[in-house]
Order: structure tokens, then sequence, then C-alpha cells
């Protein structure tokens, strides 16, 4: 298959060129990416080869000599960022779009042709993303979906999503505006008939530090460390530090440093990335009936979100955060990623609950912070249960550590005031979890809240269920317990009741959705006794 009607070569600097000349009978112009992708292309190229070549060289001149390194590593350099350059120009060159009255086209390839297009009717998202270098040459890659899972920039972009990269920034604006008929954008955000719902506060940022990420990011920076340490030939360094510190300062004094000096660098990274990814952030309702979110400091993302997609708000607090009366507000709606990497269904990051609490009012008009029906006393039981069992197996493993392998005194200690701190902590996180249960039903959303380490409470429109899944394990019968999960076609597709009363939840799930789960449901058949003092004499 071949290409027709080929894009021609823009102006050096230029917005998107225009193919030649078109009739009414050939339709729109087909237009060009912008030629400034090689150059992007280029640096990127050339920022990775950089990086990897210092090891490299490193490695082969400690055997040899350095000079015989550079003479193996720059020329690869050059040859790889050159290639890549031209495999870019060639993508370039024959890469074009169009716009039509009914459909969104896009034609790329030069041996092998890709020719896709998209009812403009069925296109649901249109996202912009630039990174740094498309940044400093006033780029944005645009994604363009029909409600796919999808998330700007983000991997695995599926089948049905059509990637302009790049594109000019008013080039961007202005495909978002037309295929979402929406008005187009400025850059300050001061776009008639927009309605800026929440803004980024710096304040925010004390939030960050209180998430679970910054210990693991604090062993990523640790271990990255260690890998530096080996490049250079120097693996032992952090070992003999150690044993220095521990011979001027003692165990003790080393151990509180290095998890003081542990925690720092998780905070650092933590709040680092956080500027990164929220900095600037706007939650914006546009006319028409569409949110906007844009935030990013280096990398700057806007995703859309039709609010006629949406069907609810998921109001999420870690336990870090909730104990500084914080939280985040993620929208349940079709069309964006849902999985644990992705933030493109995140309106609001950590921020007071005050705050949270009027966005998912602007949002889905709903009142969080109301009280919910609690759950029975057994569902307290079957977590106590699980954190005591816990604690079992946390004491023997510390009791073979202890006596039964060679660990030396001090570190039998440290693991030993460990354990139990665990241990107190998993019962005090198992009655946690027990009051953080609960579920009601509001005028048009079912509300169910769940999780200690992370508290997360769903407000789901109740026509958004289209159906029910009822579970319930030996123990939970037992304890006579259920699960009841509802599905529906946006978010994380199902969102449970757990360990709830097993005859409550069933009439909980039919009020719900009258007509859905009533047909399942078993009633007794037999009339009632009679109780009246005739029947009784006799």
């Amino acid at each position: 298959m071949s290409d027709s009607g080929a894009a021609s070569t823009p102006a050096p600097g230029a917005a998107p060129a225009a193919a030649p000349a078109h009739t009414a009978d050939e339709g729109p112009a087909w237009l060009a990416l912008h030629r400034d992708t090689v150059k992007v292309t280029a640096i990127w190229v050339l920022g990775l080869a950089v990086a990897g070549a210092v090891p490299t060289t490193l490695g082969i001149g400690s055997g040899t000599s350095y000079g015989i390194a550079l003479a193996f590593v720059v020329p690869g350099i050059v040859l790889l960022v050159a290639g890549s350059a031209v495999a870019d120009y060639v993508r370039w060159r024959h890469s074009r779009y169009r716009v039509t009255p009914k459909r969104m086209e896009l034609h790329k390839g030069l041996i092998f042709t890709t020719k896709r297009s998209l009812a403009r009717e069925r296109i649901r998202t249109v996202d912009l993303s630039a990174d740094p270098v498309q940044r400093a040459f006033g780029l944005v890659k645009v994604s363009i979906g029909t409600g796919e899972a999808v998330e700007a920039g983000g991997p695995g972009q599926p089948k049905q999503t059509l990637v302009l990269d790049p594109v000019g920034r008013d080039e961007g604006e202005r495909l978002r505006a037309l295929l979402l008929d929406r008005p187009v954008a400025s850059g300050d955000g001061a776009d008639p008939g927009v309605r800026v719902l929440a803004r980024w506060d710096p304040a925010w940022l004390r939030f960050a530090p209180l998430s679970f990420w910054t210990f693991a990011l604090a062993g990523v920076a640790v271990g990255g460390l260690f890998q530096v340490f080996d490049w250079f030939g120097r693996e032992s360094l952090p070992v003999d530090f150690t044993r220095d510190a521990v011979e001027r300062l003692g165990a003790t004094q080393t151990l509180l440093l290095f998890a003081a000096a542990f925690v720092l660098a998780g905070m650092v990274a933590i709040l680092a990335l956080t500027l990164e990814s929220w900095w600037n952030y706007r939650l914006e309702r546009e006319p028409g009936g569409t949110l906007r979110v844009r935030r990013g400091l280096l990398t700057t993302r806007s995703v859309s979100i039709e609010e006629q997609r949406v069907r609810g708000v998921e109001i999420v607090e870690p336990l870090g955060v909730r104990s500084a009366g914080a939280a985040r507000v993620d929208v349940v709606t079709t069309g964006l990623r849902t999985d644990a990497k992705s933030e493109a269904s995140t309106l609001l990051p950590a921020a007071p609950m005050t705050v949270a609490a009027s966005v998912a009012a602007a949002v889905a008009g709903i009142r969080p912070g109301g009280r919910l029906r609690p759950h029975p006393a057994a569902a307290r039981t079957r977590r106590l249960r699980w954190a005591l069992a816990a604690d079992v197996v946390l004491a023997a493993v510390i009791a073979w550590l202890s006596f039964g392998s060679p660990v030396r005194t001090f570190w039998a200690v440290v693991l030993t005031v460990l354990a139990a701190a665990l241990c107190v902590a998993l019962v005090v996180l198992a009655h946690d979890a027990y009051r953080s249960l609960g579920h009601d039903l509001d005028d048009a959303y079912l509300v169910a809240r769940k999780g200690s380490v992370r508290r997360a409470t769903v407000y789901l429109q109740r026509q958004g269920i289209i159906g029910w899944r009822v579970s319930q394990s030996v123990f939970q019968r037992r304890a006579g317990l259920m699960t009841l999960t509802a599905t529906t076609a946006a978010g994380a597709r199902q969102y449970s009741v757990i360990d709830a009363d097993e005859h409550e939840v069933l009439e909980f799930g039919a009020e719900a959705v009258p007509g859905l789960l009533a047909p399942f449901l078993v009633t007794d058949a037999l009339p009632p006794p009679d109780r009246t003092p005739a029947a009784l004499e006799g």
C-alpha cells in the first residue's frame, strides 16, 4: 500500500505545513507533523547515549586506557545520534494527517504504510503532553481517542488512539478545540467561560512525604548509589564506611543516622516527583461540559474528561495523608487508565479535606462526610484474626533469627523491638480497617468505603451500575458475612461492599438498582405462622 498526496515540507521553524492546495472533491489539505521533531529526537538520543557512555567508558578504560575507550565510545555515539535523526526524519517526511467534516485521518510509513481514521462523532479524548525538550521547541504530543483506556503521553496506547507526535502548541490547542467542539484555550488560563474548580497551592507539598512512596523512592536512591559505586570500582566503599561509622559512633547511633539519611533521601525524592507532576495544576470546567486537568513542571500534561461520561468520584485517603486531614480525589469515568501507575484519573492531588470535598461536590454534586451504615462486629473479628495470625508468624521468625541463627545480639534486639511495634501496628490497623467499613445510598449514588492503609470512599452513580457479583468465602459464610460487588463500565470496573451482613447487603443491592438483583433473590414461599389466640388455643 502506498501513500498518495504526501505532505509538503514546511518552512524551518514554522507551524505544521499544509499539503498542496486541494479542491472541494479532494477534501481538506493534508498536514505534516512539525519538522523540529528531528531535533528533539537527536537531543534525547544524545542525552541517553552520553548517560550510557559514561559507565561504558569507565569500564573499558579501567582495563585498558581511557583514550582507547573514547576511541570506541565517541564514534558509537555519533552513529547512534545520526541514525536516530535520519530515521525520525523519514518518519516525519512520510507522516501526514487531516481533519475532515466527519473523520480524523492519519497516514504514515514509507515501506509499510498505515492509514487510520476515527469518526469525529466517536472522539472522546484529545489529550496533550510535552516533555522538556518538546517544550523548549514549542511542541506538544496529541493523543486522540474514542474513550478507550488511554493516558496522554503514557505507554501502551491502544489501537483506537491516533497519536500526532509532535505538532506545534497552537496547532495542538486548535485540534483539541476542533475535535471536542470547545473554545480554543489560551496559555494563561483566562479563557472566557472557563471556570477554575481548583488550582495548585504550594502548601500541599507538605502532604507528599506522608506517602509510602517516600520509603520506596529512598530504596531506589540507595540502590542507584550502590550501582554508581560499582561503576567506579568502589563497591566496597559503603561497607567500609559503615564499619568505620560503627567504630566511631557506635552501632545504635549509626543505625539512627542511616535511618535519618534514608528517610531524608526519600523525602527529597518524593518532593521533587510531586513538584514535577503537579506544579501549575489547574482543574477547569469548560463550556460544553468538559473537565480539563492541566499540570506539570518539566513535562506538561493536559487531560480532558467529558462530564457526560463521569459516573462518580472516589475520595482516596492513604494512612499518612489521612492523618494530616488530607485526601485525593479520583474521577470514576470511562475512557481513562485506572492502573496503579497512572494518574490520568486523578482530579485533585493530596490536598486538605475541605478542598477535596469542594472538588467532589463541584464534579459530582455529592456531600462527602455523611454517616454510613456500619458493618457487623463479625467483620472486626475477621480482621483481628488475620492480624493476630500475622503476629504469630512474625514472632516465630524473630525467635528463629534470635536463637536459631548466628545473629548478633544488637541486631536481635533491634529486630525484636521492630517486630513488637509491627505486631501492635497490625492490631491497630485491623481496628481501623473495621471502623472504615461502611456503605449507604444517596439520592443518585451508591456509597462504599473500605481500607485502612489506603482508605477509599467511592460515590458511584446508581444508574451506571450494570451488574452485581455476590461472593462469600467459607469463613464469611460461618460469620454471616457477604461481599457485594457492583460492576460498571467506568473507573476500576468493580466496586465492592465487603464483609457486610449477608441479608442486609442483598436488600441494599436490590434497593440500589431496582429490578437488577431482585429476580435472583430467594424469598420464603410459605405464609407466616398464624399467631392469633384462636390458632394458639387450637
